[in-house]
């Protein structure tokens, strides 16, 4: 947001607990949860956090089934399916916490990057579309 919210972009946050049930806390606890523990540090969002919803499974939101529909994954493997929590599981899920899309400002999706792509081709991204 530092980079590029001057300009015709912005983030948003999701916060889901379909992944090792790692994020129990209800809605009113989530920013308290972003500035004081995950990542801490008095980190405060410069972006929208929506409430918690689920990405995956028979009661994953609109939104999600849509971005999964557009955008093959980008990760084969599926991982821990003990650390799952939803049903049934499909090929094109989200794998794990913190998968990015990256939507052009028409809502037509761009690209999808797994947890672990380096933020900077992210940004590389970011850049070509702005």
């Amino acid at each position: 947001m530092d980079m590029y919210g001057d300009l015709n972009f912005t983030v948003l946050g999701f916060s889901c607990n379909q992944f090792g049930l790692q994020a129990p806390e209800g809605n009113h606890e989530t920013l308290n949860v972003l500035r004081f523990v995950r990542p801490g540090g008095g980190f405060i969002p410069k972006f929208p956090i929506f409430g918690k919803l689920e990405v995956n499974g028979l009661h994953e939101d609109p939104l999600f089934t849509y971005l999964k529909e557009s955008l093959p994954y980008v990760n084969p493997v599926i991982g821990d399916i003990k650390k799952f929590y939803w049903s049934p599981i499909k090929v094109n899920d989200i794998r794990w916490n913190f998968e990015k899309f990256l939507i052009h400002a028409d809502g037509i999706p761009f690209r999808r990057y797994e947890l672990h792509t380096p933020i900077t081709e992210v940004e590389k991204d970011i850049a070509e579309l702005l």
